[in-house]
């Protein structure tokens, strides 16, 4: 029996304050934001399932019950309660949290409090950028606060994240822009962006991803659809310099995503939504990626945004897939039963650890 220890969610996202209809609630179990097709419901997805399998015994119903009845009892209990039952039953005991994301989300304080246990930011590089835009009149104003702002973020966030960088900015090149480069994407970004408009710019994109490589923190880098080898340049460029790089959501490509990992000491690679959307799969695709990576490379994370019911799912099909995946190679003897609960405990929470520098927890 593989004992699974407590989580270290290194990704995800607040909740919702908000009591939830059902057509609000439903799409946020989707595989992005929307409204399923007319007649369907994103309850009958993978996502779906385990949300009704998971979750209605916490609230003090029955697994599977009807979606209506089950957000009845949420909205009975009221947000802030149900919450709490479902994020204290996940065992995470640690939430990185990006706060990129706009809408009426928790940030980590109140995730933690919800919880019980620590919370700590993850800072959107586009966010920041869009943030110092606003405040900035010229270039040099930009470029000066760009770099301010990155690096007075390090003193409290635990790392950097972006959701463009690597569709929009590296999938041109992994070189840094050069500063005359730079200046002129910077004014026209400038005299061209709307007020609170959305960093897009290739060039200033890159910009921002070396200024976060050399502030020391790890680096969450969205693959958005990207294949990750894509990222080989990058990665190849930046070993040495002190900042660890970290693949989320490799889904469909988590094999390539896995594979790289074993070729840059400092690239690590992300097992959230992977997981979490395959559902009954996910014993197949963990195990896949641990055919091709090497288990000190590889961090849990739910990706979980808006509803606590996706922070208990990740966490729960996590568990059932490392558990049926590492409990067969010891039942074959492949492995020793030591070897697969420390495997367990690294890519759970023992990796994040490291990796974020954050303090380990005292057991029990």
């Amino acid at each position: 029996m593989i004992e699974t220890p407590s989580l270290a969610d290194q990704h995800c996202h607040g909740v919702l304050r908000a009591e939830l209809g059902l057509g609000t609630f439903e799409a946020h179990l989707g595989p992005a934001a929307g409204l399923p097709a007319p007649g369907t419901t994103f309850f009958d997805t993978q996502t779906g399932f385990a949300v009704r399998r998971w979750c209605p015994p916490l609230l003090g119903l029955e697994p599977y019950c009807p979606p209506a009845r089950y957000l009845a009892r949420r909205r009975e209990l009221g947000a802030p309660e149900s919450g709490r039952r479902l994020l204290r039953a996940s065992g995470i005991t640690a939430y990185l949290v990006d706060t990129g994301p706009s809408g009426d989300l928790t940030g980590p304080a109140e995730l933690a409090a919800a919880g019980a246990a620590e919370a700590h930011e993850v800072v959107r590089l586009e966010r920041l950028a869009e943030r110092v835009a606003d405040s900035s009149g010229t270039v040099e104003g930009l470029l000066a606060g760009l770099a301010a702002a990155v690096h007075g973020a390090a003193a409290t966030a635990v790392a950097f994240s972006s959701v463009t960088g690597v569709r929009r900015g590296l999938a041109y090149t992994a070189e840094p822009p050069g500063p005359g480069e730079v200046r002129g994407a910077a004014g026209r970004w400038l005299s061209g962006r709307p007020a609170g408009g959305r960093l897009d710019d290739p060039v200033l994109l890159r910009h921002l991803l070396w200024i976060a490589v050399t502030a020391g923190r790890p680096l969450q880098l969205h693959t958005g659809g990207e294949d990750p080898a894509a990222l080989a340049g990058f990665a190849a460029r930046t070993a040495g310099l002190g900042a660890d790089l970290v693949l989320l959501h490799g889904s469909p490509d988590h094999r390539q995503a896995a594979r790289l990992t074993g070729r840059f000491p400092h690239l690590y690679a992300d097992l959230g939504p992977a997981l979490a959307r395959t559902g009954a799969r996910a014993a197949a695709v963990l195990a896949e990626v641990l055919e091709l990576a090497p288990f000190g490379k590889l961090l849990f994370s739910s990706g979980a945004r808006g509803l606590p019911e996706l922070h208990l799912v990740a966490a729960s099909v996590f568990r059932g897939a490392l558990g049926r995946v590492l409990g067969e190679w010891v039942g074959e003897g492949a492995w020793s039963l030591p070897d697969a609960q420390r495997v367990a405990r690294m890519i759970a929470s023992g990796n994040a650890r490291r990796v974020y520098r954050l303090k380990d927890r005292p057991a029990g």
